[in-house]
């Protein structure tokens, strides 16, 4: 076993605190990666907290993980030693269902292995451990080459917060001559706002809050919408092919699908610890009136983060950071739920 530092809850609600583990030693198609930046998510103090469903302690949370590769298995033949790497999400799927052939890990049929907070069902059984942490073993299936021209510590939310954005925007082929709305500016929507922009769409933000409006434009937005003010809704009523709703409270459906044009999606990729309420009944003739879908969009396969980083170096695409020590993660944790960052933390392993 490999002997391997990291920052674990012992328990549901708990503070993060030092913790020492083992990980397996690697295997004939694995690849070990010492961690060098991990970001931090929502989704990380969620599942600490219990928010989704219980959880499998002692927790190490983090699956934006970004490193470089110090050993490689016998067999492995897409990766050597010295190899800049990445973890998202997950490390293990059934591997043999149809979405996992379809390169639809995400959705596989039995259900797919997370970083963190699940147990390898596929693998030796045991609990896994993300990114909060020096070191980590992984099928080399589920580990992506991150190019050498990004900024390693700003490439770390890509695994997620990149992924998650580009997935929808990549399915239902949004481009030039659409024009799509982007709902919530924090570490979802600013990614979703750069990936937009980048594939050649006409961006807009929906915000409640006007001093936004600044960072809107910087990021790469064309136009911007206070939804609190009347006149201004007014002028984009029906006016938008996509909404990508990356809000994670509740909020009114109705009024939104009002913005949509005919064949409008709403796409939801915010997680609401309650679940997604209507705000109300939706009403019948907010969707059939326009033809208009919502529809959810989880992050993408393997092979399409692949993609998305390839995209990001072409297009020199990254988030926008804050570096911080591992010892600030419950101070970072406390802003996080304040909106108080621009616009994803990412830790310094090199601080553990």
């Amino acid at each position: 076993m490999i002997a391997v530092k990291g920052y674990a809850a012992q328990s549901a609600n708990e503070t993060l605190a030092p913790w020492n583990f083992e990980r397996r030693e690697v295997g004939a198609h694995d690849v070990q990666i010492e961690i060098l930046y991990c970001g931090v998510c929502h989704s990380d103090l969620a599942q600490i907290n219990n928010e989704w469903f219980p959880g499998v302690f002692p927790m190490v949370p983090g699956h934006e993980i970004v490193g470089r590769i110090t050993k490689v298995g016998d067999h492995v033949k897409g990766f050597k030693v010295g190899d800049l790497a990445g973890i998202g999400t997950m490390v293990n799927s059934c591997g043999e269902c149809s979405h996992c052939q379809d390169g639809l890990e995400q959705y596989c049929s039995e259900g797919v292995v997370p970083t963190y907070n699940g147990l390898d069902k596929f693998g030796d059984g045991k609990p896994t451990y993300g990114g909060y942490s020096n070191t980590i073993v992984t099928h080399e299936n589920f580990t992506v080459h991150i190019p050498e021209t990004l900024d390693l510590a700003a490439t770390a939310p890509l695994l997620c917060a990149g992924i998650t954005t580009y997935s929808p925007l990549k399915h239902w082929k949004i481009g030039k001559g659409h024009k799509v709305a982007v709902l919530g500016l924090g570490g979802l929507g600013h990614m979703a706002v750069k990936f937009a922009v980048a594939l050649g769409a006409e961006v807009t933000i929906l915000s409640t809050s006007p001093q936004k409006e600044v960072d809107a434009k910087r990021l790469g937005a064309h136009h911007f919408v206070i939804t609190k003010d009347a006149a201004q809704v007014e002028k984009v009523k029906g006016s938008f092919d996509f909404i990508v709703d990356t809000v994670a409270a509740d909020h009114d459906f109705n009024f939104y699908l009002s913005l949509l044009n005919i064949d409008g999606v709403h796409i939801c990729v915010g997680v609401p610890v309650e679940g997604i309420h209507l705000d109300g009944a939706l009403g019948a003739f907010s969707l059939l009136g326009g033809r208009k879908s919502i529809v959810g969009s989880a992050c993408g396969g393997i092979a399409e983060t692949q993609e998305m980083l390839n995209f990001c170096a072409e297009h020199n695409i990254v988030a926008d950071i804050e570096l911080i020590d591992i010892k600030d993660i419950t101070t970072a944790y406390e802003r996080m739920l304040k909106n108080d960052v621009k616009y994803r933390f990412v830790i310094d392993m090199a601080t553990l």
